[in-house]
């Protein structure tokens, strides 16, 4: 039990209905988890209000309501509080019931488009490498030192957030890495956060059905930095057209990193394969296990961020040499008949036309490339025509396929990729709705040395449709189809 005025310390209250030096339990904004001397904070969301259920909450025991707009009716014995903005103050709640867990620790943000799973994992990575208790908060998983949690979204809600950070705290961890999304920034998730470090990776087309546009997208991503304090570092990758912007208005120690340009970190490309790529940092060469351009970014935020935080550069760039892929990033394999296989999360039109590029980069002679993708239901639909454009634009082969379709058409989605393919690459499109059997088609069309790409789930292990999710793998998929060619 705690007191309700600590827990509302620094939320800024508008008006005051009963008493808030009372204790109460814990913290909800799901109207179905409230129990006994809770407290239920109403919040606004995209699908329902959850002011309509405050009546309901009571009737299970609330204790403590925190609403934007106060009921007509004050029911006694019932401690009703008004704000602003509901989200931000479930965010500085959560972070004063778990006694504000990031100030323990270093927490490094990390924002933008692509990459930000891979820059904060593989952070977390060399970090633990480096002997280190870390922590990471991530699309994919959340780590609290060795011990693995599921997670739902790229950035948890508050209440998450601050219980795994204090699980972290308890835990004697040092540093933690978080994935910072827009959704995140935007739904004040990250309030009330004490942030050592952000860093911007890169900006692109993407989420334009939530943001409406991309000055408001890009504008989004920038709050990150501008609430840094001057005690944290922020690092923009000043080959992004968008890069500077991120700094403009930040009070914290700036930083930057770039291939093209001249950077505080910069990097040089000296030499690709498949299995890896030479680079040049800081005067140093190193081989790095992860290919492409946008890995090379990737690397040289690695290389900074450990650099800033204060480890040796000789032994960053030694333990970068020995980190792996990241599950669903450029993950790949050469079948039995010389085929090779790549799964990537590429979901945007700038992550497939990276991907692309790197992968024609490595061709030696006459590789077909066969790529596999589809687009996201109930997402941005202005991408996919141009996602269609990419993949027959930069393959020998695209077939369209279901992504995720949740309640939308699998069919129209296609449909809308379509649109995007000129008049000369329609001959090397195929629509195949079913991404298994898509998957089992590019592996027949593809011979010894061709290269198949399966795009835009990458890590997911599920499809949903209709509310329903089936397992479902692209990378066991892909292998057990190119195995089965073999028997």
């Amino acid at each position: 039990m705690k007191l309700l005025k600590d827990i509302l310390y620094g939320v800024g209250l508008k008006a005051v209905g009963g008493d808030t030096n009372v204790l109460v339990n814990q913290i909800h904004f799901d109207s179905r988890e409230v129990g006994m001397d809770d407290v239920f904070v109403a919040i606004k969301g995209l699908v329902t209000d959850g002011h309509i259920y405050i009546s309901k909450v009571i009737d299970a025991g609330a204790k403590a309501i925190i609403c934007e707009n106060m009921p007509k009716v004050l029911v006694d014995g019932i401690t009703y509080v008004k704000v602003d903005n509901s989200k931000k103050a479930l965010a500085v709640m959560a972070a004063n019931y778990y006694e504000n867990p990031s100030k323990n620790l270093k927490l490094v943000g990390v924002t933008g488009t692509n990459g930000k799973t891979t820059v904060s994992t593989l952070l977390y990575d060399l970090f633990k490498k480096a002997g280190y208790k870390v922590g990471l908060i991530s699309t994919i998983k959340i780590m609290v030192d060795d011990k693995e949690y599921a997670t739902t979204h790229t950035t948890p809600d508050p209440l998450v957030i601050n219980k795994q950070l204090a699980m972290m705290n308890v835990e004697g961890v040092e540093f933690c890495f978080m994935e910072v999304s827009s959704h995140g920034i935007h739904q004040k998730r990250a309030e009330g956060l004490y942030f050592t470090g952000a860093i911007f990776t890169n900006l692109s087309h993407d989420h334009l059905d939530y943001h409406k546009t991309f000055a408001e997208y890009r504008d989004t991503k920038k709050k990150l930095f501008d609430g840094l304090p001057k005690t944290a570092f922020a690092m923009t990758n000043l080959d992004d057209k968008n890069g500077m912007v991120m700094l403009q208005n930040t009070k914290a120690k700036k930083y930057t990193y770039a291939l093209k340009s001249f950077a505080d970190y910069r990097g040089q490309i000296l030499e690709k394969q498949l299995n890896g790529q030479l680079l040049k940092i800081d005067d140093n060469e190193i081989w790095s296990k992860l290919i492409g351009d946008f890995n090379a970014y990737n690397i040289l935020a690695i290389y900074a961020t450990a650099d800033i935080l204060g480890l040796e550069k000789l032994e960053i760039l030694r333990l970068i040499s020995e980190l792996e892929n990241v599950n669903g990033r450029f993950q790949y394999f050469i079948s039995k008949k010389k085929i090779t296989a790549i799964v990537d999360y590429a979901h945007t039109p700038d992550a497939l036309k990276n991907v692309l590029i790197t992968i024609n980069a490595l061709r030696t002679g006459n590789e077909n490339i066969i790529t596999v993708v589809g687009c996201g239901g109930d997402r941005d639909k202005s991408k996919r025509p141009v996602m269609g454009h990419i993949a027959s634009e930069m393959s020998n082969q695209a077939i369209f396929t279901s992504d995720n379709p949740r309640t939308e058409s699998p069919t129209v989605i296609i449909e809308e990729m379509e649109a995007g393919v000129e008049p000369q690459n329609a001959r090397k499109v195929l629509a195949i709705e079913n991404r298994k059997q898509a998957i089992k088609a590019a592996c027949k069309l593809a011979v010894a040395n061709d290269i198949i790409l399966v795009a835009g789930k990458g890590h997911e292990t599920y499809q949903e449709t209709n509310g329903k999710r089936i397992n479902f793998d692209d990378f066991i998929e892909v292998k057990n189809a190119l195995d089965n060619l073999n028997k």
